[in-house]
């Protein structure tokens, strides 16, 4: 059973910035297209990054040009690097395997964007 382990997520003021890690394990990581999403209170989970084996990656609009997935295949990890962060970034964020049924989940990390 894939195993995800999501850390990094913390409160942080408008404007600052965030690493989020993704530990994977019990799979062959460096062939899955890996994807980070994020619910906030009282909406559904959305995609907001993905990024393939080969490395191109995919991000929802109202993320262009702040955040950045990427991947390290020798430590199973995938990354969300989050810049000029927005109060309206505030949520749970997941990461996953695309394309895998069923989609596994991991525990998700709560990043907070307040003054």
């Amino acid at each position: 059973q894939v195993r995800l382990v999501e850390s990094g997520g913390g409160l942080v003021q408008p404007g600052g910035s965030l690493r989020l890690s993704c530990a994977a394990s019990r799979l062959i990581f460096s062939i899955c297209t890996m994807g980070w999403y994020r619910q906030a209170p009282g909406k559904e989970r959305e995609l907001v990054a993905h990024i393939s084996s080969g490395g191109s990656t995919t991000y929802v609009d109202s993320i262009k040009g702040r955040f950045t997935i990427s991947r390290d295949n020798a430590k199973n990890t995938v990354y969300l690097q989050m810049t000029n962060l927005k109060p309206e970034d505030t949520a749970v964020y997941y990461c996953t395997v695309l394309f895998l049924k069923p989609q596994p989940w991991g525990q998700g990390t709560q990043v907070t964007v307040s003054s």
